[in-house]
């Protein structure tokens, strides 16, 4: 096969795959670049819960009692998180049962100040919750985690095939980089920022496509240590203790008395594991809820940086430099000019060869008719 068959070939590859994909293609680069500005974002669409002053200044107990009273009846809170600077919030979390299914979670924004309730919201109905779903699985339940990674490989592919297909033909690869390659702006724009945004492009869906597929890749993390503990899928659908047999109070006594240092945040005790989580400065103390024994155990903080981690980072751009982030940003914002303008571009040329088709059966009936 010659090179410009294989073009050709690696050309209808290139466009099916858009094509085919675009419904798919779209809500992902939508949703991707704007997650990866969620923090700052919740920071424009909910100024009011940031307009606070000062480090916490109450006991844990005095914002748990806060927040208690705007929970209806079945919800339950399940962690406190104090801020960890001025101008932050006390986030008091929550769940609602949720029949068949993992309970949802309830925000609630107090100030650090004085325990005023500024905000509530309930997470599943959240724009970025809402989109995070999408980015995720599409909102199809079961076979929608599996259908975003198989659109991941296909990206990876479309991005590789771009590349080739942009090279030029014939003379120096900077013909290439010209802004009239072509006689319509569409076109242009396809070569170009699709160009520019293959690496990047090719790098947030391998990532993504490892995110996916966990299993696939879960050997090039190592050897996994031996399972303790209650599995994570049980720890997602715990119910809190509705009534603790050591007081919120006497809970975070007993931590401060083993372990000095502010504390970070409280996590309720739940039927699945009976024990208070509590975070003192760099430290995690537990505190039996049956006996109010306490232990201090490793350092509280991030888990182990393993590979897979640093994939999901990478492709979320959570903790990774600005400069990459406005990256990750890109990568969501071109790929969805490279969809439209790529679909313009397929009909165009629909139109021009319905129209060529056209003229060659009238000037083959004229040359029938003479």
């Amino acid at each position: 096969m010659n090179m410009v068959r294989l073009r050709k070939l690696w050309f209808q590859f290139h466009k099916w795959i858009g094509l085919l994909l675009a419904i798919a293609i779209l809500p992902l680069c939508v949703t991707g670049f704007a997650l990866v500005w969620h923090d700052p974002l919740l920071r424009v669409i909910h100024p009011d819960r940031y307009a606070v002053e000062g480090p916490a200044a109450l006991a844990p107990a005095t914002y748990a009692d806060a927040a208690r009273a705007q929970l209806s009846p079945g919800e339950a809170l399940t962690k406190l998180t104090l801020p960890g600077e001025a101008g932050e919030p006390v986030l008091a979390t929550a769940t609602k049962p949720v029949k068949g299914g993992r309970p949802e979670r309830i925000n609630i924004y107090l100030d650090p100040k004085d325990a005023r309730v500024i905000d509530k919201e309930y997470v599943g109905s959240t724009v970025f919750q809402v989109m995070h779903v999408i980015h995720g699985s599409l909102m199809i339940p079961e076979w929608g985690r599996p259908i975003v990674g198989w659109v991941g490989v296909a990206m990876v592919i479309s991005s590789l095939t771009g590349i080739w297909l942009w090279w030029p033909l014939s003379g120096s690869v900077r013909r290439g980089f010209r802004w009239k390659r072509h006689a319509n702006t569409d076109s242009n724009l396809h070569y170009l920022l699709g160009f520019w945004i293959s690496v990047p492009l090719f790098v947030l869906s391998l990532t993504g496509v490892w995110i996916s597929f966990p299993s696939a890749f879960s050997g090039f993390d190592g050897p996994r240590p031996a399972a303790t503990g209650p599995s994570r899928a049980a720890m997602m659908r715990a119910k809190p203790i509705e009534q603790p047999a050591t007081p919120l109070d006497a809970a975070v006594a007993g931590a401060q008395s083993a372990q000095a240092g502010p504390v970070r945040s409280v996590t309720w005790p739940t039927d699945v594991k009976p024990e208070w989580a509590i975070e003192i400065g760099r430290a995690s103390v537990t505190v039996k809820d049956a006996s109010g024994e306490t232990k201090v155990s490793q350092p509280a903080g991030r888990p182990p940086q393993t590979l897979s981690r640093t994939m999901r980072q990478i492709h979320d751009g959570q903790g990774m430099p600005f400069w990459w982030q406005l990256i990750v940003f890109l990568g969501g914002l071109l790929p969805t000019v490279l969809s439209i303008t790529g679909i313009i571009m397929w009909w165009r040329a629909r139109k021009w060869r319905g129209a060529l088709a056209e003229r060659q059966r009238q000037a083959a009936g004229r040359k029938t008719a003479g």
